[in-house]
């Protein structure tokens, strides 16, 4: 309707902000491809676009869009961890409501963090429909810097503007407009956006500024019981964080301050949480997941398309993936051993799918469409087709090789084979097949449709098209993938053995293992090993104790405390007890004394006399005993970088993402530390206090586990 009128006007910023007019209109289109991060070209193209608004008489209003799928999509990362260059997001977002013109932003696609306060400095905002508007800062250990904890509790109240920002989680345009956050909908940014333009103008409605907006502060009493309600959560949902407590102070302090005092505090706050290793920790998490996606360039690495996948066992692991596998609109082909056993892994992914609708977490139509793309088998010659199958069988390798050899035999000569193993050696797998080049593991984590840990299990064997296929089938299906090579547990479960040993050591030594649990969630963990334990299953890892046996030093340590539980049949939260006892139906277990008395008698059958332990010893030879195996993967290849181990942690094994991972953490308290630890802990046990030699040579050489992070090779 408007294009006649466009005039081009020459592009500001480095081409950062794009600028022309329709009309009496002044257009600045944000431009900084992929997400419209708001760098620093970015804020001095907008403070260009207004001065050229507010000095030319001719331009009536400002309309701001994003080019592209964004609005503009938070902070530029690149700039982080450097010296912040003026203008400043604070100081553009103040010149946008200070202008005496009207300021529309019309978002399409996300506005983020300071995407978003851009938006709300502006006068008015329009979204289009499907589009997204988040201040999701507190995941990165910060608050909005800009006045945006200021602005949306003037613009939509205390209980949602705390919402807002201590979830992460952004609105849709649709739950925007009903806050109050935008005034208007639309279908497309620029048209619509120039149409509500006009419409403004015409009815000569001036400038309306957020910080001057009271209606929703009107009832002080309500404010303060939001603010309260979010303050009785920080020791549950926030425990040990240090953003979500002050993005609760910047709330009250919006509710009773002026606007301009509320500016400098959210700005000292800022400054605080942007100093925190909390920060820097969140945002080594941040860009480590990013990080280990990306693989070196591999000779030859083509991505395989996928659209048929099939499944081998449908038991909980099997049937989650299926669910994974649907869940990325695939078509998905599930086999079992037989008919009673297949309706029972159908029935299981049904279930999956029912529980979601009931939860209204999916329309029954979805649901229905993903099931649709579901069927099952008992023959492996129906599996022709498939560019991908997934061995999910019960841990034996005689069974998982059997498996193979049928794949092997029924599967188109292109089609990718891989296993869900946790342990076993696929190169041993992948030796009973005509083409090992195309075995890989996919370890995925229970359960599966929740869990976003994927490990990518390479053998030597395996062509790089397989290779790069893995990671972006991993990207389709929404998982973190980490590349391991082959070890006994590869790189996560392989830890979690560590870890375990040194808790079990501990409660032979005279910790209870209620107080272990204690001492590890204090540390910010959800669960504690024996928690972990009970909810995993007890009688797994029994069965991985009796398998590895056979190859255990007879000078090696070995605990027997678990083996006893499982003895009298106590699995964990499935049979009603293990380390804790567990009333009919629930989750939530009460320690249990038959286990202090087991472990009493375990303690005097091998002349233990127990002695007391301290919170902080436990979690100084929890968190020792990880780092110190962390650092024997990557000294031995098995993990390429100390991220990649910093990773498994956080996204499979609970590790508290405020502290960045392990090697992340020893890094922070530094090496000289975790050292002295471990040879001091040696005096006791030194076959398992065997400090790595990779952390020997970074104490020696003055050097940390992020200086590593690079990678040199290319596979």
């Amino acid at each position: 309707m408007y294009n006649n009128e466009l005039e081009h006007h020459p592009q500001v910023s480095d081409h950062a902000v794009h600028l022309e007019r329709s009309g009496n209109i002044l257009i600045a289109t944000i431009h900084n491809p992929p997400v419209n991060a708001v760098g620093h070209a970015v804020r001095t193209g907008l403070l260009a676009a207004l001065q050229q608004a507010q000095t030319d008489p001719k331009i009536h209003a400002l309309l701001l869009i994003g080019s592209g799928n964004h609005f503009a999509a938070g902070a530029d990362i690149r700039e982080f961890n450097k010296p912040r260059q003026a203008p400043l997001l604070r100081d553009v977002c103040n010149q946008i409501e200070a202008s005496n013109k009207p300021v529309i932003a019309a978002i399409a696609g996300n506005a983020l963090g300071g995407g978003l306060e851009i938006a709300m400095a502006a006068h008015y905002r329009l979204a289009v429909r499907g589009s997204q508007l988040g201040l999701p800062e507190v995941k990165l250990g910060l608050l909005p810097g800009a006045g945006g904890s200021q602005r949306s509790t003037r613009l939509i109240g205390a209980a949602a503007a705390l919402e807002l920002m201590l979830s992460g989680h952004p609105l849709t345009a649709e739950q925007a407009i009903g806050l109050g956050l935008v005034d208007r909908l639309g279908r497309n940014a620029r048209v619509d956006g120039l149409a509500y333009t006009h419409e403004l103008l015409a009815k000569q409605c001036g400038v309306r500024r957020s910080s001057k907006k009271v209606t929703k502060l009107a009832d002080p009493a309500a404010q303060q019981a939001a603010i309260a309600a979010a303050r009785a959560k920080l020791p549950t949902q926030f425990r040990g964080l240090l953003s979500p407590a002050l993005i609760i102070d910047c709330v009250e302090v919006a509710c009773e301050q002026p606007f301009a005092t509320g500016c400098q505090y959210e700005a000292a706050q800022f400054q605080r949480c942007q100093a925190s290793p909390q920060h820097q920790a969140l945002l080594h998490a941040f860009q480590a997941e990013r990080a280990v996606a990306k693989l070196p360039n591999l000779v030859g690495g083509t991505i395989r398309s996928f659209t048929q996948v099939g499944v081998i066992g449908g038991g909980t692991m099997g049937a989650g993936i299926a669910v994974v596998m649907l869940d990325a609109d695939l078509y998905v082909t599930l086999l079992e051993r037989d008919k009673p056993s297949l309706f029972a892994g159908l029935s299981r992914i049904e279930d999956i799918y029912r529980q979601r609708v009931s939860k209204k977490r999916l329309s029954v139509t979805v649901a229905a469409a993903r099931l649709a793309k579901l069927r099952g088998t008992v023959q492996y010659q129906i599996l022709d087709t498939a560019d991908l199958v997934v061995e999910a069988v019960y841990e034996d390798l005689a069974a998982k090789q059997a498996v193979f050899r049928e794949l092997d035999a029924h599967c188109k000569p292109d089609a990718i084979l891989a296993s869900n193993t946790s342990y076993l050696d696929i190169s041993a797998i992948a030796a009973v097949t005509s083409r090992p080049q195309s075995v890989i593991g996919l370890h995925f984590f229970s359960p599966a449709p929740v869990m976003r840990l994927l490990e990518v299990v390479i053998p030597p064997q395996a062509s790089a098209g397989v290779i790069v296929s893995a990671f972006a089938l991993a990207r389709r299906l929404g998982k973190i993938p980490v590349r391991t090579g082959i070890c006994d547990g590869f790189i996560g479960n392989r830890i979690m053995s560590v870890y375990r040993r040194a808790a079990e050591a501990m409660l032979e030594d005279g910790a209870s293992p209620y107080q272990i649990d204690d001492a590890v969630r204090g540390f910010g963990f959800a669960m504690g090993p024996f928690q972990i334990s009970d909810v995993a299953g007890g009688d797994i890892a029994w069965a991985t104790r009796k398998r590895r046996a056979v190859h255990r030093s007879p000078q090696e340590r070995y605990v027997q405390i678990a083996d006893r539980l499982c003895e009298q049949g106590w699995f964990g939260q499935k049979t009603g007890r293990g380390w804790y006892h567990y009333e009919s139906g629930s989750r939530s277990g009460q320690p249990e004394a038959a286990v202090l008395e087991i472990v009493a008698r375990e303690r005097e059958r091998v002349g233990i006399i127990p002695r007391s332990f301290s919170a902080e010893e436990i979690v100084r030879r929890y968190l020792a005993a990880m780092i110190n195996e962390g650092a024997n993967l990557v000294e031995e290849g098995i993990a390429l970088r100390p991220l990649d181990v910093d990773v498994v942690l956080l996204a499979g094994y609970g590790f508290p993402r405020h502290h960045g991972g392990p090697l992340h953490y020893a890094d922070r308290i530094g090496l000289p530390k975790v050292l002295e630890d471990i040879v001091t802990f040696a005096a006791e046990d030194p076959l398992f206090w065997r400090p790595s030699p990779l952390l020997i040579r970074l104490v020696e050489q003055r050097q940390t586990f992020a200086s590593l992070n690079v990678l040199h090779s290319s596979h």
